[in-house]
């Protein structure tokens, strides 16, 4: 990426006063109540703006803008409304975590699977969480150093782990009491930043003609509106960035944040699109990064403003990400393993960050979709869907509920690495789009799942 040394200067030194200016302003956490549930120095959970802000913005992940704008580039409006679709899993969520609390009294995802379901499923379940956080840290700084250089070039590796460097020294100063802190700052900064991309990208085109670029038809981007439908159901509750944020509050907070971030994010990423469809009227070739070829064609200055949307956006996901997996390896694991917390847990949650920031990065360095990161791994999770919409199907602790979550949980597994690696017969495909396959799985292996997670209990019935 060729840019003149004022404008290098300013890029680079952009990235290294965020980290600093993010690690001065971050709150260093107060116990393990801050650290590991966002309690402020006083003891107070997150009130109900802070904890939506933090929701909002720690799913407008780098990635997913990107991802938008490529989408919209690809199918017109059809792809940027297939996109958000997924941001209608935020208030699905809510209301499923709202139903598990008080009904059931559930304290977290994990510890109600070790109750209903028993360890194993628990441990299942716990390894699908570690991959999805492994997934988030390389798909963010992949994108953030795509502003840098190309794939593979010194400035894009330098600047994606530099970026991850600086996010993890702030996020191990305050866990995730620093994460839903700086989150507010983020969406502050993104939604400053956001409105003046769109005022560089859009008054070309009238409203007219970048809604009506696109087809409703099923290959023309409707398959992957239908997909992202399908796994609304499933998808969110393998992210624990976004499912840890339904157990720190108390539970009428906890829906008003879920609901409104669901659909500020819905409206954000639908618009981000439009970026996309922008260059497409312009045929502009994004060669699977539309905002940032978008941005180099505009000039520095529009390249300087996209790239501070993206840190935003990134740098909020990646100490979400921290902060959970500090959570999930210092209080869940134990609990998994039967055991009580660790004295020294806060600790113990620092070194699975800093591990994690190192391993994280590896597919970054081999250039992996990261489209991918969205699409195969909310298939392989498709079986939480009557796993938690349908909690109460099944006895808890009882072998039928340890079935039911198995035949649940591993068939979609099983469709979902046998669809990353090519092997789903065609006669699965609905239509003939990019994504028929994909939503044949989906489709067809919902209802499998959901007939696995039912059959255990109606079996157990009749033998009753």
């Amino acid at each position: 990426m060729q840019t003149p040394a004022l404008f290098g200067i300013a890029f680079w030194g952009f990235l290294v006063l965020y980290g600093v200016g993010m690690y001065a302003l971050s709150p260093r956490a107060v116990g393990r109540a801050g650290f590991f549930q966002g309690h402020d120095e006083a003891g107070r959970p997150a009130g109900t703006w802070a904890l939506g802000a933090s929701i909002f913005i720690s799913w407008i992940f780098a990635k997913s803008i990107t991802n938008a704008a490529n989408l919209g580039a690809s199918y017109g409006i059809v792809g940027g409304l297939a996109y958000a679709t997924y941001w209608l899993s935020i208030p699905l969520a809510g209301w499923a975590i709202l139903r598990l609390r008080r009904r059931y009294g559930a304290t977290g995802l994990l510890p109600f699977l070790i109750g209903r379901h028993g360890r194993l499923a628990a441990l299942a379940f716990s390894l699908a969480i570690l991959v999805r956080l492994f997934n988030e840290v390389w798909s963010n700084t992949s994108v953030v150093g795509g502003y840098y250089g190309d794939p593979g070039s010194a400035g894009f590796i330098g600047a994606a782990l530099l970026f991850t460097a600086a996010t993890l020294f702030y996020s191990l100063k305050g866990g995730l009491r620093s994460s839903i802190y700086t989150d507010v700052l983020q969406t502050v900064l993104f939604a400053g930043f956001f409105v003046a991309v769109l005022m560089l990208v859009l008054p070309k085109h009238g409203p007219a003609a970048l809604m009506g670029t696109g087809d409703f038809r099923l290959d023309a981007g409707v398959d992957l509106l239908l997909v992202a439908a399908l796994q609304v159901l499933s998808y969110p509750f393998h992210d624990p960035v976004l499912t840890d944020r339904g157990f720190i509050t108390d539970e009428r907070r906890m829906l008003r944040a879920f609901v409104w971030a669901g659909l500020l994010g819905f409206v954000c990423i639908l618009l981000f699109s439009l970026v996309g469809v922008h260059a497409r009227l312009e045929g502009l070739d994004g060669g699977g990064n539309v905002p940032a070829a978008l941005a180099r064609a505009m000039g520095p200055g529009a390249l300087f403003i996209m790239t501070i949307v993206m840190v935003a956006a990134a740098g909020s996901t990646l100490d979400s990400t921290f902060s959970s997996l500090a959570r999930h390896a210092a209080q869940e694991l134990p609990l998994l393993a039967g055991r009580p917390e660790p004295k020294r847990a806060i600790g113990l949650g620092m070194g699975a960050m800093a591990v994690f920031a190192l391993l994280g990065n590896i597919p970054m360095f081999a250039g992996t979709d990261i489209l991918k990161a969205t699409t195969i791994s909310g298939t392989m999770v498709i079986g939480l869907a009557p796993v938690f919409l349908l909690a109460g199907f099944t006895r808890p602790g009882t072998r039928a509920a340890a079935w039911s979550f198995h035949l649940a949980f591993w068939t979609g597994m099983a469709l979902g690495l046998l669809l990353a690696a090519g092997l789903i017969p065609q006669g699965w495909a609905i239509g003939n789009g990019k994504y028929a396959t994909l939503l044949g799985v989906n489709l067809y292996g919902l209802l499998l799942c959901t007939a696995g997670y039912l059959l255990p209990p109606l079996l157990a019935g009749r033998r009753a």
